[in-house]
């Protein structure tokens, strides 16, 4: 309290404790209490008088050291639990037990927190100035006030313990050394970046002898290895001048590594301009430990499942696709990047989440990104994120799906869409692992796994020029091809067994037999959106089926086979003609499950560029 009371404009600075009334008889306050079983009793108090000077404030024996639950500001705080915060004050103001007392010692401002531990109210921090109190002033005061709980609680289980005439004395003690005996470090810097202050905590844990620059100091102490984006991200919050949080492992004064969490939050002037730094950390190493812990049982447990089904979402016994399963185990274990190929609606996200699953990333985030559904001029802003301000509507800092999936794996879905500008950066982050935000000036490292996907001929997308030669050569270290449905006939049934139980047990159906006549045109098939198309068409029947028999209505599938190749970005009369006979199939409708997209088994937005790109009118199929 003594410390408060010296910060400018402070008249009185005040702890009172929440404990059962003792002196009602003999209260000030006793006609205004509506409640006579608790009440405040003043614990700690420091400031100065300007119109008694000789008057001792530090005294407990006051007449106002009780002061009940349903009268003052101080009564209020405790018993709502809310924060007050009270500029302005006047003789009329409500709350104030001593209007006199507030004119004469010139008092204009209020600020009060409450004192809680364990989720229970346990007292009373208030502040009385001379000047007018800002929000920041509250909001210093609330960490004071949380580290004030702490010291209390620690206070109380260690007096408990002490003969009943200790109780008051140590009591007040621990109050007045209340930041050293905070469980966590508690630090100033001030606005120029200087050391001011580190608490008895820090100082015991470091032992540095003498205050230093807070990053110097920071090189020092942190683990190396996570020193550069440590220091990196904390000088962006300092020049935003926004609160920062974040983990890393600083060394003890016997070399030993622990795990914290620093945060520091900026103070300010009543102009908004930064008056100081104030910071905590916290050691957070044995529940980092025990996240380790349970992270690599998790890997260890998702290994042995994978050892009994490895691909269980993947369905099929063929040669084709056992090939491709082969691949995928020979390469999942490294951190190649991989190309994925295959036509629209094979299961290249299938392949490419097995092959993350079975990675030493697995435990790691897989972020995947459809490039052909991101609007062009925000796809550099989805991938490598963008500062705050970069263009319009960037209110605020985004962080790009490349950092989400630092350590995991990114899945870049139809690559052949993805832009000449956004290529170029793509390259870097292959052959440099580090890329910089929209807007941003600095250099952000790091680990991932990058698989690609595409349904088109990059070789002639290169030699059209719009896809770069050296970017197909980064990304197609392990190319691994889908084979399209056509190719692996053999698996037809089992993909309609498996769609048929799936559907069927989420419509609440019960369907135990396939009808053999169904089950032969559907091998028959040729199958043109690959298994896409036929979990649409297996859907479709589940939901009109009504027996327990499943059967598809023939004029669904019955009609001509649409070209079986991948639409690629070559303008080719074939490629036009397989989007008309589709779109006269679906009158003209490209969306929706029986729009052209459906039938060609690739996304809504997908189709519309390219009925643009060939310049068909889409209007003349509306009524054929």
């Amino acid at each position: 309290m003594r410390g408060l009371a010296e910060q400018p404009d402070v008249a009185l600075a005040r702890v009172w404790l929440l404990k059962p009334s003792d002196i009602c008889p003999r209260c000030q306050m006793r006609t205004v209490c509506a409640d006579q079983t608790r009440c405040l009793h003043l614990a700690a108090s420091a400031g100065t008088s300007i119109s008694s000077p000789a008057e001792e404030w530090e005294s407990l024996d006051h007449p106002d050291n009780r002061i009940p639950l349903s009268n003052a500001l101080e009564g209020r705080i405790a018993n709502m639990g809310e924060e007050i915060l009270q500029r302005g004050l006047q003789d009329s103001t409500p709350g104030i037990v001593r209007p006199t007392w507030l004119a004469n010692e010139k008092i204009l401002s209020f600020a009060g927190h409450p004192l809680v531990s364990g989720g229970e109210i346990v007292g009373v921090l208030a502040i009385f100035s001379r000047g007018m109190l800002t929000e920041q002033d509250s909001a210093w005061l609330q960490i004071f006030a949380q580290l004030v709980a702490v010291a209390i609680t620690n206070a109380r289980a260690f007096v408990e313990r002490q003969q009943a005439a200790e109780v008051a004395e140590r009591h007040a003690a621990e109050l007045k050394q209340v930041i050293d005996v905070a469980p966590m470090h508690m630090f100033i810097w001030e606005a120029d970046g200087s050391a001011s202050f580190g608490n008895q905590v820090a100082r015991d844990y470091f032992r540095v002898a003498r205050p230093m620059n807070p990053l110097k100091f920071l090189e020092m102490v942190t683990h190396p290895d996570d020193i550069g984006n440590f220091k990196t991200r904390l000088l962006q919050a300092r020049n935003d001048e926004e609160p920062f949080d974040h983990e890393a492992r600083m060394r003890r004064h016997d070399g030993e590594y622990r795990w914290f969490r620093y945060q520091s939050y900026p103070l300010r002037h009543a102009d908004g301009t930064i008056a100081r730094w104030c910071g905590i950390r916290t050691d957070i190493h044995d529940q980092k430990m025990a996240e380790e812990r349970a992270a690599q049982e998790t890997i260890a447990l998702r290994e042995e499942i994978d050892k009994a089904s490895m691909f269980e979402e993947i369905v099929g016994a063929s040669p084709a696709l056992q090939a491709a399963l082969t691949r995928v185990a020979r390469v999942a274990a490294t951190s190649s990047t991989v190309l994925i190929t295959g036509e629209t609606g094979t299961g290249k996200e299938l392949i490419a989440r097995a092959i993350h699953k079975r990675s030493p990333r697995a435990s790691k985030a897989f972020i995947g990104t459809n490039c052909a559904a991101i609007p062009r001029d925000l796809i550099p802003s989805e991938l490598f994120g963008h500062e705050k301000g970069a263009f319009t509507g960037a209110l605020s800092r985004r962080i790009g799906r490349f950092e989400l999936a630092d350590g995991g794996t990114i899945f870049l879905d139809e690559m052949g869409e993805l832009p000449l500008d956004t290529q170029i950066a793509l390259l870097r982050v292959l052959q440099e692992r580090e890329f910089e935000r929209v807007g941003g000036s600095q250099s952000i490292r790091v680990d991932t796994r990058v698989i690609a996907a595409t349904n088109r001929d990059l070789q002639a997308s290169v030699d059209a020029g719009t896809f770069r030669s050296d970017l197909l050569y980064r990304i197609n270290v392990f190319p691994i091809h889908v084979p399209p449905l056509r190719e692996r006939k053999e698996d037809i049934p089992l993909l309609v067994e498996y769609f048929v139980d799936r559907f069927s047990t989420s419509m609440g159906k019960r369907i135990t037999k396939i009808n053999k006549r169904s089950l032969a045109q559907l091998e028959a098939y040729p199958w043109p959106g690959n298994i896409r198309e036929l979990q649409n068409v297996v859907e479709r029947s589940v939901i009109v089926c009504d027996g327990d028999e499943f059967s598809v209505d023939e004029s669904w599938i019955s009609h001509a086979a649409l070209p079986s190749r991948p639409l690629n970005d070559s303008l080719t009369t074939q490629e036009r003609e397989t989007i008309e006979t589709a779109l006269a199939q679906a009158k003209g409708r490209v969306s929706g499950p029986t729009g052209a997209a459906a039938k060609l088994g690739i996304p809504p937005s997908t189709l519309d560029s390219k009925i643009r790109a060939l310049k068909i009118d889409k209007r003349k199929f509306q009524s054929s």
